[in-house]
């Protein structure tokens, strides 16, 4: 139910998951909330039936929840903000009415097989270095460490996995549905009075509170958040390139996978995630290239094999689905949050974007220049839970 907004109004450029997420916060704290988008809908519209047609990064992405793993490509800094990230998940979930089969934090798998035990020796590596760090105890006073899996305990926790030489549990990961999540958001933003304008493309945002239309309108509020993604790409000093990512979905009957595996690899980082008990979801290539056509061969063979080569029930598995999109990546590959007069931009997420935006959503909001009341108990009563082992 709609109540009577007492808040100031905010006009909200991009409706990815960002965008969403303080669409969500931000109208259920009272403010009058617009949010424009070059979408059609608020439905996801994938590369392989829409290939013309604009989609959040989002839709594509794994979902993956995975603060440790992503220690490879990234420093300890955006690892704990991951964690909190994860704290707040589970809070947004329930707030939002997220299925609960939506969001799994059961921890994940880092495999690797036995010519690829250098690579898993420079990730073990990194992490230990991580857990050194002043920024990750702060965040995880209580962090149990990576568990080393024998056959035997990897067999008991996942025994449809087979082949890999090498097994560890990380502890405290997880994985969310990003259809489903973004789906819940847009209902739930909607229910407190979010207004949507779809197929409307922003092409300039002011310090002032003007945001501009393709169309040539000017609208003005009390504050805009720019939260276009690769869209913004003359927004931010050195601009933001897009980096292309290509995905499967196999439908894959009773395929008995519990947790999201991340498999070492030489071209890839490659994570296989269950998305529900009949799909699994293969990605991800990371193409420095700003190309949104359909998935190449090349990728969807080495994907697949490196699934294969883990789950081999996988050969009898049928392509759903072929999707690419591009990740918006800053100069240094760092998120951007920074409140500029009334306009806020928020950027840069990459590879992270599911890993870091709550966490990223309530920095912006407790940076803000004015008062935006209460933005959400949701993020203010939040506290990081320390992972299980």
């Amino acid at each position: 139910m709609q109540q009577e907004k007492n808040g100031i109004s905010i006009g909200i450029a991009g409706a990815g998951l960002a965008g969403r997420l303080l669409a969500w916060q931000l109208a259920a704290a009272g403010h009058r909330v617009s949010v424009f988008d070059p979408a059609a809908s608020a439905l996801p519209q994938f590369a392989d039936e829409h290939p013309t047609l604009p989609q959040a990064a989002g839709f594509t992405a794994a979902g993956m929840l995975s603060p440790i793993a992503e220690l490879d490509n990234a420093e300890p800094a955006v690892a704990a903000l991951g964690w909190r990230s994860i704290a707040l998940w589970q809070r947004i979930a329930a707030a939002i009415a997220l299925p609960s089969a939506a969001l799994q934090i059961q921890g994940s798998l880092l495999l690797a097989h036995r010519s690829d035990a250098g690579a898993a020796q420079r990730v073990l590596d990194r992490i230990h270095a991580a857990e050194q760090s002043q920024v990750w105890q702060n965040a995880l006073p209580e962090y149990t460490g990576v568990q080393k899996l024998s056959h035997e305990q990897l067999g008991a926790l996942e025994p449809r996995v087979q082949g890999a030489a090498h097994a560890w549990l990380l502890g405290g990961e997880g994985a969310i549905d990003p259809v489903a999540a973004m789906a819940a958001l847009h209902q739930a933003a909607s229910r407190h009075g979010a207004q949507w304008h779809w197929g409307q493309r922003v092409t300039q945002l002011d310090e002032d509170g003007r945001l501009h239309l393709g169309n040539g309108q000017v609208q003005q509020f009390d504050a805009v958040i720019d939260a276009r993604g690769v869209g913004a790409n003359t927004a931010i000093e050195g601009g933001v390139r897009g980096v292309r990512g290509e995905t499967i979905w196999l439908q894959a009957p009773a395929h008995d996978l519990v947790r999201p595996v991340r498999l070492l690899h030489p071209r890839y980082r490659v994570y296989i995630v269950p998305r529900n008990a009949d799909t699994i979801f293969i990605g991800a290539s990371e193409i420095e290239s700003q190309d949104y056509s359909p998935v190449s061969l090349r990728t969807a063979v080495e994907l697949m094999t490196a699934a294969h080569s883990v789950l081999p029930e996988l050969a009898e598995a049928r392509i759903l689905r072929l999707d690419s999109n591009c990740r918006p990546a800053t100069p240094d590959n760092n998120p951007v949050v920074v409140w500029q007069g009334q306009r806020l931009v928020i950027n840069g997420l990459f590879r992270h974007g599911w890993l870091l935006a709550p966490a990223l959503v309530e920095q912006a909001l407790g940076q803000a220049p004015f008062a935006l009341t209460a933005i959400a108990a949701i993020t203010a009563t939040a506290t990081t839970a320390a992972p299980q082992g």
